[in-house]
């Protein structure tokens, strides 16, 4: 990460998150570095984007889809500026789901085993 301010490269063209990769730099409003994509979160039931888990310095934060301003296949820029972004929630991972595994048969399904964990 870096402390100087970085101008945002308009030249990119916006990408969906479903095509954001690890590891991608996020910058604040004000242009600084702080941090880069771990993970994207949504909710697959009804198909909204819910936000960021970034790796920084302090650990993982976790950067609300309301809070971001544009992703493209280089960079993420916030909504907020540093001082905001040093404010952000650590990450806390939400209670685990688990999803129907039709791949296994009758039998296992009524001993309790036709479950799997959802990611």
């Amino acid at each position: 990460m870096t402390a100087s301010a970085q101008p945002p490269n308009d030249d990119d063209h916006a990408i969906s998150y479903h095509l954001l990769e690890a590891g991608t730099p996020v910058f604040s409003s004000d242009g600084h570095e702080i941090g880069s994509v771990d993970r994207v979160l949504e909710n697959e039931r009804e198909q909204i984007f819910d936000g960021i888990v970034l790796r920084t310095a302090s650990g993982e934060r976790f950067l609300d889809a309301p809070d971001i301003q544009r992703i493209t296949a280089t960079r993420v820029t916030a909504a907020l500026d540093l001082a905001d972004t040093a404010t952000l929630p650590a990450y806390q991972p939400g209670p685990p789901s688990f999803v129907a595994n039709t791949s296994k048969g009758r039998l296992s399904r009524l001993f309790g085993g036709g479950w799997k964990r959802q990611r």
